[in-house]
């Protein structure tokens, strides 16, 4: 087992959909959000990002249903999969099934199991590099996927989970003075975040966020989406909490997906979690470029109810 992190995850792998508009879907995120399709069986499309390591980031399912099929990471070996498979069994979590070789593009060793939400969470370890590029200046096209955040109506429960078996650190927290605390920034790495867990009406995907090159990446990913007619929902802007920025728009079916680049990293013999009121214009963009938080805002960001919950996807 890796005893050189503190972490017992590297890093955030993939984010997999399940839709009903299947091929709006695909013609989304390979027309319009820049990721490339590495695999497919007709109902089952994998998708990479050019900068990015990993065999894929996104998987696409088609379903009558609409839900989070699951969230992915890395584990720096198989007796770190094991062991965590084991400490989590022993707490009473449900596995949907013991480690074992994964059949997914790149293969590897892992196992999925439910949280306390009920989301399918996969960790995974010895999946193969896939071969990538450098993406080259002024490509308007995601390095990688940076992060995840995730909805549920018990946020405390959900953040003590993550805590408790895989040692995610709180980098920051968002407040309201009339809401309280509403969002959880938590780390694996060194990075600001590669999970959030937000205050919401319901367990769903609150949203995924890619990464851009830099700054002039994002700004032309960000005007691309618009001349498109994408839905833009917020931004473009720069957060406080992580320091990122932040252009915000829906998929075809209703799924927030966010362009960033420049997410924070953090020290960890020095880094002290800040609690950030989110009613103060500069903590939700420093620049003041972004539309208002209004109530459009948040519900789309809220999402529709998951209807995958304790229920392992099929793939």
């Amino acid at each position: 087992m890796n005893t050189t992190s503190p972490f017992s995850l590297t890093h955030l792998r993939h984010v997999d959909l399940a839709v009903p508009d299947y091929r709006k879907q695909l013609e989304f995120y390979t027309g319009h959000w820049g990721l490339s399709v590495v695999a497919t069986d007709g109902d089952v499309t994998y998708l990479a990002a050019e900068g990015s390591p990993e065999q894929y980031v996104v998987r696409i399912r088609k379903d009558s249903d609409k839900r989070l099929d699951l969230v992915s990471y890395g584990a720096a070996d198989a007796a770190t999969v094991d062991s965590v498979a084991h400490r989590l069994a022993a707490d009473g979590v449900a596995l949907v099934a013991d480690p074992d070789v994964l059949q997914t593009p790149g293969g590897g060793y892992g196992f999925r199991f439910f949280d306390n939400d009920g989301r399918t969470i996969e960790i995974s370890s010895d999946v193969a590099v896939r071969r990538h590029r450098k993406i080259e200046e002024g490509e308007s096209i995601p390095v990688k996927l940076s992060h995840v955040v995730l909805n549920t109506p018990n946020p405390e429960e959900t953040v003590a989970f993550y805590n408790k078996h895989f040692g995610f650190k709180l980098s920051d927290t968002l407040m309201h003075p009339r809401m309280g605390h509403m969002m959880w920034f938590l780390r694996t790495n060194a990075q600001h975040h590669s999970m959030a867990i937000a205050r919401g009406p319901h367990v769903a995907l609150h949203h995924a966020s890619f990464e851009l090159r830099g700054i002039d990446e994002y700004m032309r990913g960000t005007g691309k989406m618009l001349r498109a007619g994408v839905e833009k929902i917020w931004g473009p802007g720069r957060h406080m909490a992580g320091n990122n920025t932040f252009s915000y728009f829906l998929d075809p079916n209703g799924n927030t997906m966010e362009y960033t680049t420049e997410l924070e990293t953090l020290d960890e013999d020095t880094w002290h979690p800040h609690l950030l009121d989110f009613s103060a214009p500069e903590v939700s963009d420093q620049w003041g470029t972004a539309n208002a938080m209004n109530e459009f805002v948040a519900k789309q960001s809220f999402n529709d109810p998951d209807k995958g919950l304790f229920v392992a996807p099929p793939v």
